[in-house]
């Protein structure tokens, strides 16, 4: 349990590490209201996830400590939802109406578009 532990705490650490820089790269160079880092980030999170699940599938030597490591713990760590929905709350106490559907719905649609992507490309190569 212990070794579990530790390898989805080292990759939880690098991918939270890596959402906070990419987020914050991508905000500054962004609309000031509208939450462009987070939502990069849930992207390229989901385009990583379903890249890494269809490489599991395909091949058998992709270990159960890997899976941890990349997919629970660097994954998880950098993507967000609670982020996601505290930006929403704070872009709908700003009376930013169109900014919480734009996020919202970009955030899902392109989130199951990446992890589809992602898993097609892991099949072709």
């Amino acid at each position: 349990m212990f070794k579990t532990i530790l390898l989805v705490g080292s990759g939880g650490f690098i991918g939270s590490v890596s959402r906070y820089y990419v987020s914050k790269i991508i905000q500054e160079s962004s609309f000031a209201s509208f939450p462009a880092g987070t939502l990069t980030v849930n992207i390229i999170g989901s385009l990583i996830i379903g890249f890494l699940m269809g490489l599991a599938l395909k091949n058998p030597s992709f270990s159960i400590e890997w899976r941890l490591i990349l997919m629970v713990g660097f994954c998880g760590g950098f993507t967000t939802f609670s982020t996601f929905t505290s930006e929403n709350l704070k872009l709908m106490q700003d009376g930013q109406f169109f900014f919480v559907f734009l996020y919202s719905g970009l955030s899902i649609f392109l989130g199951f578009l990446a992890v589809y992507l992602g898993y097609v490309l892991s099949k072709i190569m």
